[in-house]
């Protein structure tokens, strides 16, 4: 796995604030919550993955260059 530079992580985190709503658009994990469900962000770790507290109760992150969400306005 290769791991996103220092930059791309800050933008990430810049992109994807704490309590910023997103919507799952991929994510390949047989626990996944389903494709369209939305959660709040609660952080960005050090590998650009975003932490989610999805609405569903699930707490999987989305890994960066991996899973992909879209933030909601």
């Amino acid at each position: 796995m290769n791991f996103p530079s220092r930059e791309t992580v800050k933008k990430v985190r810049e992109s994807y604030p704490v309590g910023c709503r997103v919507e799952l658009t991929c994510m390949d994990d047989p626990h996944a919550p389903v494709i369209g469900t939305q959660g709040t962000v609660y952080g960005v770790d050090d590998t650009g993955s975003i932490m989610v507290h999805w609405d569903n109760g699930s707490d999987l992150s989305v890994v960066y260059g991996e899973d992909s969400c879209k933030k909601l306005s």
